[in-house]
């Protein structure tokens, strides 16, 4: 598949001025993990905030433990792959994020750099994840990507992600570079070192402040686009 080709032709512009002033016709859809479910009991979790900032109905198909790859074939629900989440539609946007379930839980955070290539080349041209971006761009939408909620320096068990986690964004900001209809919003300076509140208990997943920051962030990159 030539990414870039189809890429070269997919530069969209959204038909209305800004996000406040046509809340009643922007069409969200929300995939990912835990990052995306965290603090849903409470309707404070990210796709919560951002239907809240928008002032907007989003659908969120995230399931907690989420991947982009799976070597054996799935046997409960199928969102756990993310690209199954996708449901095909007239999506303004399409938020996204994910990569670090299969580096933590996949390979470790250790000897990673078949999953790697996997999920997305040097170049940021192929894997699973310009796959899954690619497909609902082909739909029309604009897709943003979250990056990862970075570790603040207090005995976070993913602590020793940080380098794969940096090289897999990296690679998603270059595929970011050749789509403007393709926006990498990351979160790497959102959390000041030490500081423990973006975080829940775990020091993984986002707490409620952390969520709603993250919402603020895909918000600004929504607003900057019209």
């Amino acid at each position: 598949m030539r990414l870039i080709l189809a890429l070269a032709g997919l530069a969209l512009s959204l038909s209305f001025s800004g996000p406040a002033s046509a809340a009643e016709r922007m069409n969200i859809l929300v995939m990912g993990d835990s990052f995306m479910t965290s603090n849903g009991s409470e309707n404070e979790s990210f796709p919560d905030v951002l239907s809240d900032l928008l002032r907007t109905k989003i659908k969120s198909t995230a399931v907690a433990g989420a991947r982009h790859l799976y070597n054996l074939p799935l046997t409960g629900s199928l969102g756990m792959k993310i690209a199954k989440q996708y449901r095909a539609g007239k999506w303004d946007y399409v938020v996204m994020n994910g990569g670090g379930n299969d580096l933590w839980m996949g390979c470790g955070c250790g000897k990673c750099t078949r999953k790697m290539e996997k999920l997305i080349t040097a170049d940021g041209k192929r894997g699973a994840i310009p796959s899954t971006v690619l497909r609902a761009r082909r739909d029309g939408a604009q897709v943003i990507y979250v990056g990862y909620l970075r570790s603040p320096g207090r005995g976070s068990p993913i602590e020793a992600c940080k380098p794969l986690g940096d090289k897999m964004e990296a690679r998603i900001a270059r595929l970011a570079a050749l789509d403007p209809g393709f926006t990498f919003v990351s979160l790497a300076d959102m959390v000041p070192y030490g500081d423990g509140s973006f975080h829940a208990a775990d020091m993984i997943h986002p707490s409620a402040k952390g969520s709603a920051a993250a919402a603020q962030r895909v918000l600004a990159a929504i607003s900057g686009a019209h």
